[in-house]
């Protein structure tokens, strides 16, 4: 029978699952915009390839060849879902990009986070065993993440100047709060050092989406 210590652990990481795919499926409408426009305007595809650099690193992170105790199977579900958001919505910028400039520039990039993130996965494997394994990788993920501190800050910024907070939508914030709240939860209660700081992270791209969206031509 399960102790309550398992049953808390596993409630907090399941809700920062169910709040996770809330804010994956958020960009969900600038893509349909991409659809019917059939080009990608002026939208920004860089915070989508270091949200899925971000995802591939926290999932291996969470897989038992890295974690011990036999890994952290809800982070590794939610950023293997991130990472095949990601995927998804790469693969549309790169068919709908307005140049062949922009398309090779995207795929290149691509393929740059494919090698970074096999390089880290390898490196992890040859040159560490574990406590260091897990040490070395969690700090890779917080490393990935300096990257995407800003963009959230910029937006919180541009709120404060034009005094319109549809530059930062309730709902989202609302989700990327819960989200980090229960993930947070779940490191506390695993003492997991690095899902505890990471967590708040995972959603930038959702924060980068809205940004370029507000710089894009109007409809």
């Amino acid at each position: 029978m399960s102790s309550l210590y398992d049953i808390s652990c596993f409630a907090a990481g399941l809700a920062g699952n169910v709040f996770a795919l809330a804010l994956f499926l958020s960009p969900v409408p600038t893509f349909k915009r991409v659809l019917k426009a059939k080009s990608t305007e002026q939208f920004d595809g860089l915070p989508y390839l270091l949200s899925l650099l971000n995802c591939c690193i926290c999932l291996w992170y969470g897989l038992p060849w890295v974690s011990d105790g036999g890994g952290r199977a809800l982070v590794a579900t939610v950023n293997g879902t991130g990472a095949l958001f990601q995927l998804a919505y790469i693969s549309l910028f790169i068919f709908y990009a307005d140049s062949r400039t922009t398309r090779l520039k995207i795929t290149g990039l691509l393929f740059l986070v494919v090698f970074a993130f096999a390089l880290i996965a390898h490196a992890s494997i040859a040159l560490f065993d574990q406590p260091v394994r897990q040490l070395f990788v969690g700090s890779v993920s917080m490393a990935s993440l300096v990257s995407m501190f800003a963009s959230p800050l910029a937006v919180m910024g541009l709120v404060i100047r034009t005094e319109c907070v549809e530059f930062m939508p309730f709902y989202l914030s609302l989700s990327t709060f819960l989200m980090s709240a229960s993930f947070a939860m779940y490191g506390l209660l695993l003492r997991d050092f690095f899902i505890y700081v990471n967590t708040p992270s995972h959603p930038n791209f959702i924060v980068n989406d809205n940004a370029t969206q507000r710089v894009s031509p109007a409809e």
